[in-house]
C-alpha cells in the first residue's frame, strides 16, 4: 500500500482514499459517542453551523472543544462523554483540527476517520478495500501533531497486514504535546482521564466512516 502522510494544509488534491486521524481528542470522542448509543455524528464547519443546526433540530446534540459553551450540550472529552446516554441520538461535533480535516477530504470515494482506540477497525476496512493509495491526513498541529502521525503510521502497517508492535506508536503520543497539554490542563474541557482514554488501543471493533448525506458530511460506526 502507497501511503501518503499529509497535513490538512498540505491537501492538493482529493484523494481517492483518506483516513483523517485525530488522537487527542476528535475521533476518539465520536467513537465513544457511538458506544454511548449514538446514531449518527454530524460534522459542523464552524461553531455558528453547529448551532444553528442545533437550533433547527432541538433533539440533536451539539459538541464543541473546549469550555462548556452556550447552545453547546457537551465538550470534546472522551472522560466526560463515556457518562452520557446519547441512545438514538444525533450529535453534532465541531472540533479545532478533526472535523476541519474530513470536511476537507470529502469528496473522496472512501473516507474513514480515526485514533488508536479504532485503529485495527480501520484498517480493517482499509484491507477490505484492498486500497493500494491511502491519504493519511494528520490532522494536529499542521499535520506535525506526533500522537497523530504515530496512529495513522501504526494503522498503515496494520493495513498493509504487517504484524506491528503498538508500543512505540502509543509511546510517542503519550509524549505528545497535545497529551502534556491535556495533562497540564493547558487545554480546556478536559477530564484527568482523557489522555488514557486516548490511547487504548482497539477500544472499539468499528471504524468510523464519514460520507455526505445530503448537504452535511455524517459519520457513522462501520462494524464490517
Amino acid at each position: 500500500m502507497d501511503a501518503r502522510f499529509l497535513g490538512i494544509k498540505q491537501l492538493a488534491d482529493t484523494p481517492s482514499v483518506a483516513v483523517v486521524v485525530d488522537v487527542m481528542r476528535a475521533f476518539t470522542v465520536a467513537a465513544w459517542a457511538f458506544a454511548q448509543g449514538a446514531e449518527k455524528i454530524v460534522l459542523a464547519e464552524s461553531l455558528d453551523e453547529a448551532l444553528a443546526l442545533k437550533a433547527d433540530h432541538p433533539d440533536w446534540t451539539a459538541l464543541k472543544d473546549g469550555p462548556p459553551a452556550p447552545g453547546f450540550d457537551l465538550v470534546n472529552s472522551p472522560g466526560m462523554l463515556r457518562s452520557t446516554d446519547l441512545g438514538g441520538r444525533t450529535v453534532v461535533q465541531k472540533t479545532t483540527a478533526g472535523t476541519v480535516g474530513a470536511l476537507a477530504v470529502k469528496d473522496a470515494s472512501l473516507v474513514l476517520c480515526a485514533s488508536f482506540v479504532v485503529a485495527e477497525a480501520t484498517a480493517r476496512v482499509l484491507r477490505t478495500h484492498a486500497s493500494h493509495s491511502v491519504t493519511f491526513v494528520v490532522t494536529g498541529e499542521d499535520g506535525r501533531a506526533d500522537e497523530d502521525l504515530a496512529c495513522a503510521q501504526y494503522i498503515a502497517r496494520r493495513a498493509s497486514a504487517e504484524t506491528t508492535d503498538p508500543a512505540d506508536f502509543l509511546r510517542r503520543a503519550a509524549e505528545s504535546r497535545a497529551a502534556a497539554e491535556l495533562a497540564e490542563g493547558i487545554r480546556q474541557g478536559v477530564h484527568p482521564d482523557d489522555v488514557a482514554l486516548c490511547l487504548e488501543l482497539d477500544r472499539f471493533p468499528f471504524a468510523l466512516t464519514a460520507t455526505p448525506e445530503g448537504s452535511l458530511m455524517t459519520l457513522r460506526a462501520h462494524a464490517g
